[in-house]
Order: C-alpha cells, then structure tokens, then sequence
C-alpha cells in the first residue's frame, strides 16, 4: 500500500513539475487551449490609459471566446518603459504601451518635435498614414512589431510660479523624460531640463528636487500633482504617442485568425482610447482648477519661435529630407 501511495505521490510531483516548466519556458500557454498574453505598462490603474489596456483585453477574450487571455502589468511592475520595451523584444514579455521605443530606432522620435501638431486629429492622420508605416516598420528587426498608437495627449507644464512667458521659465528646473528632444526643447526654451523617473516625480516635486513637470494633463490628474503644484501651464509644446508593440516572435507563433484578432482589438482600442483623452481633457482640466490649481494659458508663438534650433538640431540626426517629409505631413 504505501509502495503504491508513493508511486502515486512521485507521479503527481513529476506532472506538477513538467506543467510548471511548460509555463515558464513558453511564457504563453497556460494549456492547450487558452494563449496567454502579458501586457506591461507603466500608468497608474487610475489612468485613462490602463482603461484603454482593460479594455483591449476585454475585446481580445471576447473575440476568442475565451481562448486567448490578456493579463495585465500596470505602474511599470514590470520594470521601467525602456525595460519592457526590451522584454518584448526577448519574447519575455509579449506586449507592451511605452514611449521608450528610440533606442531601437531613434526615427520614431520624430513626432515629439516641439509644436509640431496643433491638433490630435493631425496626428492622428500623420500617426496612422504612411509616415507611421514608414517609421514603425525598421523596428521588426528587433522583433518588435508596433500595431498602432495609444493617445498620450499634448504635453502641458504645471509649476510652483505662473509661467506667461519665456522669462519665467528662465531657469527653471524643470522634470523631462531622458527623451532627447524633450532635453533639447527646455534647453531652447532657457529651462533647467532634469530627467527623472516617472514614479519618482511626485516625491521630487513635493521635496522640491524640481520645480516642475510636463506631462499631458490626464497624467498630472491620476498621479495626484496637483497636490504638488499650484499652476497648469496649457503650453501643448509637445504631442508624444504611444506606440502599442508585440512581440514579432509571439506574433508568428500565432494562428492568422488569433493575429487578425489581436490586430482588431488594438486598432479598436487606439480609437477608444484616442476618444476617450480628447473627450475628456476639459473634464481634467475642470478637476485640476477646482483642486486649487491656476490654469494659465500663455501666448506660444514666442516659444514656438526659439524652439527652431531644435529642429535644425534633429534634421541632422534624423536627415533632412524625413524630417521635412513629416512636416510637410504635418501641415
């Protein structure tokens, strides 16, 4: 008797053993019938854009009727945008919505030249026409394939000063993301540039390591500045999107049907989410001046005058003709 128990003990250890190798050496399946996707991202639950995850995953199980399941990573429990991005790119991780995409191709970068848009539907049309073709296409061989763009909105500053113009921004020290235009631009415009994490912002803001932030205002709202900040600078000096990419080596493993529903699902997505920032920015805006913020809308033409150098900086790294090519786009 106890021979047999312990022949039936020893079995059931070795089938636990070998599903749990199946699992982590696939990363993908949890059984034969259900594909797992995991999808990293680094917004707060709170925020319209983890919404806009929930609700890829949403349209993803439902079109597959249960086959295919989207488990989600929010506030960068994965590791920072760039760290993500590389997982992707190993087939660690199979999906991610980041801005961190440039070191694999600084091209894409591109659209985050200051005032290049001056609305969301120009864009969009640029963003999903044949420059955004052109730009996202080179990342394939990095095994990264970018199914569209999430809304990450037009980029604002909030401060501890009113800021009118650009005397009052003369030194100011200000948070950017480590994006080299983002760099160049607060340079140009006579700031103090200072690169810092996003989870770290709110605690150097309140500790006052920087005097300031940019960010869309959508951000500035889930991730509490404003208890930090008492002014909402409407600058709109830069329009970063965010690319949405899986794994180029998960995607080929993959059925056509499974591709064609993850494709679906993140094109619908993009629209809902582009929707759901533009129709509710106002609303934000409303919320941060009735939290005690000052809203200040400056007058931008002279920002966007001594922003120049920025381009021509870029021209010379991302050629001139591409450049002048997304412009003309842009117009």
């Amino acid at each position: 008797m106890n021979k047999l128990r312990n022949t039936v003990v020893s079995m059931i250890c070795a089938l636990a053993i070998a599903v749990i190798v199946v699992f982590f050496s696939t990363g993908n399946v949890l059984s034969e019938d259900v594909t797992v996707i995991r999808f990293g991202h680094d917004a707060a639950e709170t925020n319209e854009r983890h919404t806009a995850v929930l609700h890829f995953q949403e349209l993803v199980e439902e079109k597959s009727n249960g086959q295919m399941e989207v488990i989600i990573f929010p506030s960068d429990q994965l590791g920072s945008e760039a760290e993500k991005v590389e997982s992707v790119t190993l087939n660690d991780l199979q999906m991610v919505t980041a801005s961190a995409f440039s070191q694999y191709d600084q091209r894409i970068g591109v659209f985050e030249l200051p005032y290049l848009f001056d609305s969301y539907e120009q864009a969009w049309e640029v963003l999903d026409g044949d420059i955004g073709r052109e730009v996202t296409e080179p990342f394939l061989k990095d095994n990264l394939r970018i199914l569209t763009f999430f809304e990450n909105g037009f980029r604002h500053i909030t401060a501890n000063k009113a800021i009118e113009n650009l005397d009052d921004l003369r030194g100011l020290k200000i948070r950017t993301p480590e994006f080299p235009i983002s760099l160049s631009t607060f340079s140009a415009l006579g700031a103090n540039p200072t690169p810092m994490a996003f989870g770290e912002l709110y605690m150097g803001l309140q500790q006052r390591t920087v005097d300031a932030q940019e960010n869309p205002v959508a951000n500035t709202l889930a991730s509490r500045f404003n208890e930090v900040q008492d002014y909402l600078i409407m600058s709109g000096h830069q329009y970063i999107p965010m690319p949405v990419a899986i794994s180029e080596e998960f995607w080929q493993s993959l059925t056509p049907e499974e591709q064609k529903i993850i494709e679906e699902s993140a094109l619908e997505t993009a629209e809902f989410h582009r929707n759901l920032i533009v129709n509710k920015e106002e609303q934000i805006i409303d919320e941060l001046e009735q939290s005690g913020m000052t809203v200040i809308y400056p007058d931008t033409d002279v920002f966007k005058e001594n922003v120049e150098p920025v381009y021509e900086k870029f021209r010379k790294q991302f050629g001139q003709e591409f450049v002048d090519k997304v412009i003309e786009a842009a117009e």
